[in-house]
């Protein structure tokens, strides 16, 4: 078992997920959660890389959010596209990092990780409100890297 396989139970990565299904249900703003063991690259670099290669920034109205957790690194990144971060309040993705901050350092990631995803999902439903013609444009379900 990897060490990104042992960092979340399944009930807990399916907890996760759930949180997501909840955030983007009012919303057209698409939110991924993405886990890996470790990175060679600066956290936030690789984040970035991580948003292209998911197609985060394909989203039509450029509101896609990723929440990026190296495990073993103990480091992670709030990036949002263009749309979303035009919109929100400057210190916004600090504000929301600074919440899930308090759950990890109780060693409770699986609640960190949902608090920054319904966060992120009232900041996306007050800007970019769910229509009848929204379509989930991306997976739900958390991405692995190594």
């Amino acid at each position: 078992m990897s060490k990104t396989e042992a960092f979340l139970t399944q009930e807990e990565e399916q907890e996760i997920v759930d949180a997501i299904c909840v955030a983007e249900k009012n919303t057209s703003g698409e939110i991924r959660v993405h886990l890996e063991k470790t990175t060679a690259l600066d956290p936030y670099d690789r984040a970035m890389e991580v948003f292209h290669e998911l197609k985060m920034d394909e989203t039509q109205l450029k509101n896609g959010v990723l929440i990026y957790l190296a495990a073993q690194d103990k480091t992670f990144v709030i990036c949002g596209d263009q749309g979303i971060n035009d919109v929100v309040a400057n210190d916004f993705w600090d504000s929301t990092k600074d919440a899930m901050v308090a759950h990890f350092k109780k060693g409770n990631f699986k609640q960190g990780l949902v608090d920054g995803i319904l966060i992120a999902g009232e900041q996306l439903k007050k800007h970019f409100p769910w229509s009848e013609d929204d379509t989930n444009e991306l997976s739900n379900e958390i991405s692995k890297g190594e």
